[in-house]
C-alpha cells in the first residue's frame, strides 16, 4: 500500500502534488518523493519521513514545471530503511522514464534475473518498482523501434508489460517530452482515478490513488482507471485511453474499504464510509446470533477506521455509542510501521482511555481488523486498567488467516494471531471476555451490493484465494526469509526511535 498521483498542468504542479500527497498521506509514512518535469529535464526530490518533514521550502523551490508526480511509501518489498528505495524511481533509457508504483509484484525476482540475462538492463536495489520501471522502458523500446512515441506505440508497450508481469500495481510513469503514462493492473487490485479541473491557465489532470486527493485539489472526478486500462496525457491535458490487457476482470482489494482508504473516499465506484457502515450492520447480526446485547452497556470504537461500523453495530443493537479512546495525532498508523517492536511501543502512544466511558461498564470495543493481535491485547488491557467490568471485542472484519501478497504488510503466517488459532485462543490471547469476528461472504456481499460491476474482492488475508493464480508455498517461504534478513534493522533501538520520530497521521 503506497499513495501516488501524477499532474499535468499548464501552470507549476508541485504544490498540487504536495498538497495531493498530503491527503494520501495515510497510504504510507516511510518515505516521500516529488519529481516534476520542465521540458525534457527532471527534478528529484525524495528522503524517509512524512511529506511535511521532507520537502521544505528550499525543496519545493527546486521543482519547477507544469508536470509531475509523487508518492507516500509504505514498504512491502525490499528495504524499508534504505534511501534509495524511496520513490519515483528513473531510467534515462529510453526516452528518459520517471516512475512510482502503488502494489507488490509477485514475480519481481524471476523477473529481475530476465532483466539481467536477457534484457540486459541493470537492478541496483531490491526494490520491486525498479523491477518495474525497467520493464517498462524495455517494452518502450522494443514497441518504439526507433521510430516517435505515439499513444499507441505506449498503449502497445504496456499490453507487453501486463504479460510479464504478475501481482498488484497501480503505475503513473513520466515520459520525457511527451506525457504522462497511468496504468492498472488486469485484476484491478489497487485502486487509481482520475479526473480534471479548468484553471485560469487551462485545463489539468490529474491521477492518484483515492478520490480524496482529487477533490481536496480542486479536480472534479472523471473516473476510476479500468482494471488492465493504460491512460497516456499529451502535454496539452489530452487524455488517451486503451484497454491494454486481454481478459480484465474488477478485483478490487478488501482492505482498502476495512482499513486502507479515508472513509471520504469513493473506490471503483464503492463509497469506503458506506461500505464500513454496512459492514457494522452485518457484524450486528452476527452479534447478536453470538451473544445477547443485554450484555452490553456501551460501545466504543477503536479511533478511527472502525468509527463508521462501530456506529452502525450500536444503532442496530439498540446501545450507546461512545468515544472512549483518544487518539494522540501526531503517532503514525501502528498497523504500517515497519517492525514489530515499534508498532508494539506505539499502542499507549498513540491512545488514551477515557475513564468515565468505562468505570462498571460492560463495554464492547470495534475495531476495523485484528492481524497481529498485539494491538488488541494492549487496548483490552487499557479499558481493564480504566475500570471496565467486562470487555468484548468485535472485528468489523474477518480473521486474517493468510498472508497478503499484493501489497499489504502481511507477509507470514506466524505474524497473524488467526493464523493456526482457534477462535477461543485468539481471544484469550488478546485477554477478551468475548469475540465476535465478521463473517467473510456477508462482508463480500454487503460490499459487493454497492457496485454490481465488480466481480468479486481480493480477499485473500481473509479467504485464502490468490486471485493472479500464481502464488505457492514456496513463496511464503522466500518472503519468510526476506522478512528474517531485515529483522536486525527492525529491532535497532535507534532506528526504532527515528521511525517514532517519522510517523503521523
Amino acid at each position: 500500500m503506497c499513495g501516488i498521483v501524477g499532474v499535468i498542468s499548464k501552470s507549476p504542479v508541485n504544490q498540487m502534488i504536495y498538497d495531493a500527497l498530503l491527503l494520501l498521506q495515510h497510504r504510507g509514512q516511510d518515505a516521500a518523493g516529488i519529481v516534476t518535469m520542465q521540458g525534457t529535464k527532471c527534478f528529484m526530490h525524495k528522503a524517509r519521513g512524512m511529506v511535511r518533514d521532507v520537502f521544505r521550502t528550499r525543496n519545493m523551490r527546486a521543482l519547477p514545471g507544469t508536470v509531475g508526480l509523487g508518492q507516500v511509501r509504505y514498504p512491502t518489498a525490499g528495504n524499508a530503511y534504505s534511501e534509495e528505495e524511496a520513490q519515483p524511481f528513473y531510467v534515462n533509457a529510453p526516452f528518459g522514464i520517471v516512475l512510482v508504483h502503488n502494489g507488490n509484484l509477485t514475480n519481481a525476482h524471476a523477473l529481475k534475473a530476465e532483466l539481467v540475462e536477457k534484457d540486459r538492463r541493470h537492478i541496483n536495489t531490491e526494490s520491486d518498482t525498479e523491477v518495474l520501471i525497467n520493464i517498462l522502458a524495455h517494452e518502450l523500446q522494443n514497441a518504439a523501434r526507433g521510430s516517435d512515441l505515439t499513444p499507441d506505440v505506449v498503449f502497445q508497450a504496456v499490453g507487453a508489460v501486463h504479460k510479464r508481469i504478475k501481482g498488484s500495481y497501480a503505475v503513473v510513469a513520466l515520459i520525457a517530452g511527451y506525457g504522462l503514462l497511468a496504468f492498472r493492473d488486469p485484476y484491478g487490485i489497487r485502486p487509481l482515478i482520475y479526473g480534471t479541473a479548468e484553471t485560469a491557465d487551462g485545463n489539468s489532470v490529474i491521477v492518484a490513488s483515492e478520490s480524496v486527493a482529487l477533490e481536496g485539489t480542486g479536480h472534479q472526478v472523471v473516473r476510476d482507471v479500468a482494471p488492465g486500462e493504460a491512460l497516456f496525457i499529451d502535454p496539452n491535458g489530452n487524455v488517451h485511453a486503451k484497454q491494454c490487457a486481454e481478459n480484465p476482470t474488477l478485483n478490487p482489494c478488501m482492505f482498502e474499504y476495512v482499513y486502507l482508504a479515508r472513509p471520504d473516499s469513493v473506490i471503483d465506484g464503492i463509497s469506503v464510509y458506506q461500505a464500513r457502515l454496512n459492514m457494522g450492520e452485518t457484524l450486528a447480526q452476527r452479534l447478536i446470533s453470538t451473544m445477547p446485547p443485554s450484555d452490553i452497556d456501551v460501545v466504543i470504537p477503536i479511533p478511527e477506521s472502525s468509527r463508521p461500523s462501530a456506529m452502525q453495530l450500536a444503532q442496530k443493537i439498540g446501545k450507546p455509542y461512545r468515544e472512549g479512546f483518544v487518539k494522540n495525532r501526531y503517532v503514525g498508523r501502528t498497523f504500517i510501521m515497519p517492525g514489530q517492536s515499534v508498532r508494539k511501543k506505539s499502542v499507549r502512544q498513540k491512545l488514551n482511555a477515557i475513564g468515565v466511558e468505562f468505570k462498571g461498564r460492560n463495554v464492547l470495543l470495534v475495531d476495523d481488523s485484528i492481524v497481529r493481535g498485539t494491538t488488541s491485547k494492549e487496548i483490552v488491557q487499557m479499558a481493564r486498567e480504566a475500570g471496565a467490568n467486562k470487555v468484548y471485542m468485535a472485528s468489523a472484519a474477518p480473521p486474517v488467516k493468510y498472508p497478503n501478497v499484493y501489497g499489504i504488510d502481511m507477509p507470514t503466517p506466524e505474524e497473524l494471531i488467526a493464523s493456526g488459532r482457534t477462535q477461543d485462543e485468539i481471544r484469550e490471547f488478546i485477554g477478551a471476555d468475548a469475540l465476535i469476528y465478521q463473517d467473510v461472504d456477508a462482508m463480500k456481499r454487503v460490499v459487493g451490493k454497492l457496485n454490481g460491476k465488480v466481480a468479486s474482492f481480493e480477499a485473500s488475508c481473509f479467504d485464502g484465494r490468490y486471485i493472479t493464480g500464481d502464488v505457492s508455498v514456496e513463496d511464503f517461504s522466500t518472503m519468510r526469509e526476506q522478512r528474517r534478513s531485515q529483522q536486525t534493522e527492525e529491532d535497532d533501538p535507534a532506528r526504532s526511535r527515528l521511525a517514532l520520530q517519522n510517523t503521523g497521521e
